[in-house]
């Protein structure tokens, strides 16, 4: 006999234990107290090994505090191009010491192109000593514009205890607005400076030739022999000349005033004071991201470990299970 049917007989042989054999095994599983190591250490690596990690690329990613947020600062009076014709000079000055009425702070020139239509807009912010400062600044400023030839077109003013705020936009001459900025920007303390400058020029030169064809056009249909057709086109050239005439000249209106926009406030500015660190600030600080590292590893490791110990308990029982139909068979 071979030992492919040795082998083959032996697997289609159903072998019984005698009844004593069985009831010998069952004694001596019930009489086992051999300890179950419930947590090997095979069992604590798989858990401990993602937590691990998960610690790992907390501690090491996290946001450095040291970055250098910089961003450089436009100088007083430099020129920025916005798009189209539009220009800004804007200036911002982080702190300046001037009282109110002293004005030491940096004023803007504002540039002057002559035989260019040109649109102005500027914006001031100030801060004043006091709420009845506020009131009083207020009433300068209108004075201001009034004598220059300008006028408001809006007012808002709010006061709260000690603290008081106004806005105010002012339409000042085109010819006086360098004197505008320099006289309102005595009133305080400057926080805030802008000025911006739209060219209209090369529009208005644009629209100007455009109207020069049109009557070209026109003049030539007038001297036409009248008829229905030419008295139509006369019609509508006529219409389209008057509708670019207004709109030039709204636009020329519109360049002869300057918008200025006044801020003014008794909120004093809030300087944070950098403190040095001592000499346990790395220690602490290193505490402190394990210790978020830790909260990071508890919330993953206890549902991993929870996950462990199910799949571990239905792997005994189903052991059980099959031990048990072994040995009740007979």
């Amino acid at each position: 006999m071979s030992q492919r049917d040795l082998a083959a007989e032996l697997r289609e042989a159903r072998i019984t234990a005698p009844s004593e054999l069985r009831e010998r095994v069952r004694l001596i599983a019930a009489a086992d107290t051999t300890p179950t190591r419930r947590v090997t250490w095979r069992r604590a690596l798989v858990v401990a090994l993602p937590v691990a990690a998960v610690a790992a690329t907390v501690v090491f990613t996290r946001p450095s505090d040291h970055r250098a947020a910089h961003t450089p600062a436009a100088a007083h009076g430099e020129v920025v191009p916005q798009q189209g014709a539009a220009k800004t000079f804007s200036a911002t000055p982080a702190t300046t010491d001037s009282a109110a009425g002293g004005g030491a702070a940096t004023k803007l020139a504002v540039p002057s192109t002559l035989g260019r239509v040109q649109v102005y807009g500027a914006s001031l912010a100030l801060r004043l000593k006091s709420a009845t400062a506020v009131s009083d600044g207020v009433k300068s400023a209108l004075r201001i514009a009034s004598s220059l030839g300008g006028y408001p077109t809006s007012v808002h003013a709010t006061s709260q205890a000690k603290v008081a705020n106004a806005d105010l936009t002012l339409k000042i001459p085109r010819t006086h607005v360098q004197e505008a900025i320099a006289r309102l920007s005595a009133l305080g303390t400057i926080t805030s400076e802008r000025v911006d400058i739209q060219d209209k020029q090369a529009g208005l030169n644009a629209t100007d030739r455009r109207i020069a064809r049109l009557q070209t056009q026109l003049a030539g249909l007038r001297r036409q022999p009248p008829s229905a057709t030419t008295t139509t086109r006369i019609a509508a050239l006529e219409s389209q000349i008057a509708r670019l005439q207004r709109a030039a000249a709204a636009t020329r209106r519109s360049a002869h005033y300057a918008t200025v926009q006044l801020h003014l406030t008794s909120a004093q500015a809030i300087v944070a004071h950098k403190q040095g660190h001592g000499p346990l600030h790395g220690v602490v600080v290193a505490l402190t991201w394990l210790g978020i590292g830790a909260v990071y590893a508890l919330a993953i490791g206890i549902p991993l470990a929870a996950l462990t110990l199910l799949v571990w308990l239905a792997a005994r029982v189903v052991r059980r299970r099959r031990e048990d139909v072994l040995l009740s068979r007979s």
